[in-house]
């Protein structure tokens, strides 16, 4: 999609928002690691014609090459001052204590307290999740909202990619014949093979159907 930041400039136009943060989480279905939600807030001055965001979309869209390119170019404008963004994650025994989605939004209010900006409204990715998700902050949940809204989408890719690292490397160094290298956690069949051979790890969310 081409970069469009109507709708943000359409609810600071009509309610007078200035810091807009897109939710966005990944890893809700893996069974095993964390799940991880991305807070993304484009600085107001920030130049919406830039070329190096023409590809910006929902990750799961993007090739990880190019959700790589466009990580660290939002960690370049975070050195800049023209965005700020921070994840959170909650890990598979809290996942299996709280159940998935209430995990998620526990994720949710910690990505946002980790970031610099103090956020006016919140827009997240609509998920199954019923009950009000912030208490103290304004927030709307938008269908696809990670392929329509660009905080949304670039809160998506730092989720991703931010997750993805720590599943490839810490997790698979220190647990590496599940070879979350390959799979991240997913349900592949190699990880159902692995599962069958090694049994869960400590990592694994026992509350999922694992075998």
């Amino acid at each position: 999609m081409a970069i469009d930041f109507r709708y943000e400039k359409k609810l600071k136009q009509k309610h007078g928002y200035k810091y807009i943060v897109g939710l966005d989480e990944v890893g809700r279905g893996p069974l095993a690691g964390p799940v991880t939600v991305g807070a993304f807030i484009f600085n107001p001055n920030i130049a919406v014609s830039d070329t190096a965001m023409l590809g910006l979309r929902d990750s799961k869209l993007l090739s990880a090459r190019q959700r790589e390119k466009l990580y660290l170019y939002f960690c370049n404008l975070k050195e800049r001052g023209l965005a700020d963004f921070a994840t959170a994650s909650v890990f598979p025994r809290t996942i299996d204590k709280k159940q998935i989605h209430h995990a998620t939004v526990l994720a949710m209010s910690r990505a946002v307290e980790k970031l610099n900006t103090k956020p006016d409204f919140a827009v997240v990715d609509r998920f199954p999740y019923k009950e009000k998700i912030f208490a103290n902050l304004s927030h709307e949940r938008v269908r696809r909202a990670d392929n329509l809204v660009p905080s949304v989408a670039a809160a998506s890719i730092v989720a991703k990619v931010r997750r993805d690292k720590s599943m490839q490397g810490y997790y698979h160094k220190k647990y590496p014949q599940y070879r979350f290298d390959l799979h991240k956690g997913y349900g592949t069949d190699l990880h159902y093979k692995m599962l069958r051979r090694h049994g869960p790890s400590p990592i694994h969310r026992r509350s999922f159907r694992l075998l």
